[in-house]
């Protein structure tokens, strides 16, 4: 099972728009994380100097979202649409991107549902509840 620490993430994302910004992007998984910074222009600062990036503390309390978190997130809803699991989220996904004419904004949406999954796994101490998650997203995509 892969299970990258923090510190890896970062060195992922920083090397995915090191290579972006020269066109050198190898395979599958860095083309997706790649299209994902793309549509984050707003986190250059924070990918582009790695240190920089291992350094930083991102608390949540100053306002300032986590882009290593936001980004990996991006690429987990895209990962779960690709292979439909849980099953059904990329119908689900596919119809809120309809829906907002935004996979983009679909995906910010769906990842509110899947932070929520994951905080009450954390909480409660049990496994994560793909069908609450799914379930969560169904009725994004589905309500008026």
């Amino acid at each position: 099972m892969f299970n990258p620490s923090q510190e890896d993430v970062r060195r992922f994302f920083c090397q995915v728009y090191a290579k972006q910004q020269s066109a050198h992007l190898n395979d599958a998984l860095e083309t997706l994380a790649g299209l994902w910074v793309a549509e984050h222009p707003e986190y250059a600062t924070d990918l582009s100097d790695v240190d920089a990036a291992l350094a930083k503390q991102y608390k949540g309390e100053d306002g300032q979202s986590n882009p290593f978190l936001h980004l990996s997130m991006h690429v987990s809803v895209s990962e779960q649409c690709s292979i439909d699991q849980p099953r059904g989220i990329r119908q689900a996904v596919e119809l809120l991107a309809a829906k907002r004419n935004s996979l983009h904004d679909a995906h910010h949406e769906v990842m509110e549902c899947l932070g929520t999954m994951l905080w009450e796994s954390q909480r409660s101490g049990r496994p994560p509840d793909g069908q609450a998650y799914i379930a969560a997203v169904q009725r994004l995509a589905t309500r008026d």
